[in-house]
């Protein structure tokens, strides 16, 4: 194998989404162009999160590289006049989908949140599709629905309403600020 030369090594073992992605936007800010950060994880979730993240932001994806437990991700910073972040253009807020919530709205809801993020507590009648899992399960979405996407904060949702829209989806709607801030119904393993 080919001798990897990273220019910075970011140590993410043993976080969980989205620390991983914080950590690299971070490191990836202080990176000058076209150097290279390896990103150490343990997150298993984190293979799909640096892709999708790398892509959206505009740096480069290389690859990864899995050591036993320790998956070692790639990324390329490109020139600022490659940079632009991308963000999904429909948005709607939480109090937004309540209300299509309690009208009984035909409305699809995906929590892209790790299973067991999703488990604890979720809105009632939103399918769990997390986003490491978003490509291989794409088939099991409808492309005439309309889809209301949600994560925890916004980010991930962001991603994969972007990865859906470039599947052909039209009708994709990213839910902000997501859990973080849900007052309305939820339901799972707490309640």
């Amino acid at each position: 194998m080919e001798n990897l030369k990273a220019n910075v090594i970011l140590d993410a073992r043993g976080l969980a989404c989205p620390m991983p992605i914080v950590k690299t936007k971070k490191a990836m800010n202080n990176l000058e162009e076209g150097q290279v950060l390896e990103v150490q994880a343990t997150d298993k979730g984190s293979k799909a999160d640096m892709k999708a993240w790398a892509e959206s932001s505009g740096h480069q994806y290389l690859g990864t590289i899995e050591e036993g437990e320790v998956l070692k991700h790639y990324l390329r910073k490109s020139s600022n006049d490659e940079v632009t972040e991308k963000k999904h253009p429909n948005v709607i807020n939480n109090e937004d989908l309540e209300k299509r919530l309690e009208a009984n709205e035909n409305i699809v809801i995906i929590d892209v949140r790790e299973a067991a993020e999703y488990a604890f507590h979720h809105i009632p009648g939103a399918i769990s599709i997390p986003l490491g899992e978003l490509e291989e399960r794409i088939n099991e979405l409808n492309k005439q629905d309309e889809i209301l996407v949600v994560c925890r904060t916004g980010n991930r949702s962001d991603l994969a309403a972007q990865k859906l829209a470039e599947n052909g989806f039209a009708n994709v709607i990213n839910v902000v600020p997501g859990m973080s801030g849900w007052t309305g119904k939820t339901t799972g393993i707490n309640k």
